[in-house]
């Protein structure tokens, strides 16, 4: 097992089969540029590896609200669908929990979709009980 940072576009690049089970309305084409257009804004990318191959992934980002102070976000993150169960998850969030550490922050949240209650599970199993709901409006009528 390997964890870093997918930081070339041929890491990137790499990492789009497994997003695509979380995202599936990316397209391949234009993965690597959204990676890259959100990374000016400090998201990053790190990627759990068995074999060479990325199992196991989290975007992430450190931030500041006054609700929380500083504290490290979680925009997606998700296991192979035939990996699940076998620890990768679990041993990438003690990453991000670490990682968090480091970058001075005192809290990690993240959002999960209503239909997700494995990964609610899996979230409650790893000590980070649901706290709240996440409110959402489209504001283009083609949404």
């Amino acid at each position: 097992m390997n964890i870093r940072l997918a930081e070339t576009d041929q890491e990137i690049r790499l990492c789009f089969p497994v997003m695509a089970e979380l995202r599936p309305h990316i397209e391949e084409s234009e993965f690597v540029s959204r990676v890259r257009d959100q990374q000016q804004s400090g998201y990053r990318l790190v990627m759990l590896l068995r074999d060479a191959q990325p199992v196991c992934l989290a975007g992430y980002r450190v931030s500041e609200n006054l609700a929380w102070g500083r504290f490290l976000y979680i925009d997606d993150f998700i296991t192979r669908a035939e990996r699940r169960s076998r620890g990768d998850g679990a041993a990438l969030l003690a990453w991000l929990k670490k990682e968090a550490q480091q970058q001075g922050c005192r809290q990690i949240h993240c959002d999960s979709g209503l239909q997700r209650e494995l990964a609610h599970r899996f979230y409650e199993r790893e000590r980070m009980p649901k706290t709240g709901y996440h409110f959402a409006a489209c504001l283009d009528a083609s949404d």
